[in-house]
């Protein structure tokens, strides 16, 4: 019986053509904007939870700064109250560690074309004396600047929630579109086959018996909607991460990895396609087939 269901209901996407095409290109544009706020959002909260929980000061060196100021500067940052240990990154180091997390394009940036700083990590005893030891850091002689996760995560917070409002509200717009476009298909379908359906009263059939293809046939819709914005998604992702991991492992934050991160999200994005299609079904169902 479950055969019959979903062979029915793919005839019935074939039998529809440019009217399945319509709620198939809803769904996609629809899943591919929410793809893109999905995985802004996510990753704006991830960062900001690895900046709001840091305890370390990142002072960045003045470039060519010779070696005894450099040596200067470490003893005055160990002698700054609060701060517990001092860690000195070089600026090959630093890029060799965006190298080993983001790919070896970066090499590219080797040698003098390093745009990096060398760079002292100070881990402070807790995270409520880093501003005052950032402060005390920046006004040192061949600092370049010095930054703690205090003041980025809160300019984080505030983008996670300008891009959670603005983009729920579109994102609900776009849903209800979707929703609209399948139900008018559905309900093509259905009066199509109002004698076939008639029929199938009369010998005795369910109403789930009946309502099962249309149900499958909103699923349908809703999962080849969502294929495109999966694949589009995942290589915008894999490419932003790329080419962004300069400047945010700089910092010492990263982005969720491409895996299992877009598994998941993908996973997530299908979902969404099926239930969307399934409700438009649903809701032309209560309104037009009466069983």
């Amino acid at each position: 019986m479950i055969k019959r269901h979903v062979r029915d209901s793919l005839k019935s996407l074939r039998r529809n053509g440019w009217m399945s095409v319509a709620s198939i290109s809803a769904v996609t544009v629809t899943l591919f904007m929410v793809g893109i706020f999905l995985a802004v959002l996510f990753n704006v909260n991830h960062v900001s939870r690895q900046v709001e929980n840091d305890v370390r000061v990142r002072v960045y060196v003045e470039r060519k700064t010779p070696q005894a100021a450099k040596d200067k500067l470490s003893k005055q940052l160990k002698k700054i109250p609060h701060v517990q240990k001092v860690t000195y990154r070089s600026r090959n180091a630093e890029l060799n560690s965006i190298v080993s997390g983001y790919g070896s394009e970066w090499n590219m940036f080797k040698g003098d074309d390093n745009p990096l700083n060398d760079v002292y990590i100070l881990k402070t005893k807790n995270s409520a004396s880093t501003m005052a030891v950032t402060k005390k850091a920046r006004k040192l002689a061949n600092v370049a600047s010095a930054s703690y996760g205090g003041d980025t995560a809160r300019k984080l917070f505030r983008v996670a929630a300008k891009v959670r409002n603005w983009g729920v509200a579109f994102t609900v717009l776009l849903l209800l579109v979707a929703v609209f476009l399948i139900s008018n298909t559905i309900r093509i379908t259905i009066m199509s086959r109002r004698e076939e359906i008639a029929v199938m009263r009369l010998v005795g059939a369910t109403n789930g018996y009946i309502r099962w293809p249309f149900l499958l046939e909103g699923a349908w819709t809703g999962l080849f909607g969502s294929l495109i914005p999966i694949i589009i998604v995942d290589m915008g992702y894999g490419a932003v991460v790329s080419h962004s991991g300069l400047s945010v492992a700089a910092n010492g934050y990263a982005f969720f990895n491409t895996m299992p991160f877009l598994f998941w999200l993908d996973l997530l994005l299908a979902g969404i396609g099926i239930v969307i299609g399934a409700a438009g079904a649903g809701l032309s169902m209560r309104r037009y087939l009466k069983v």
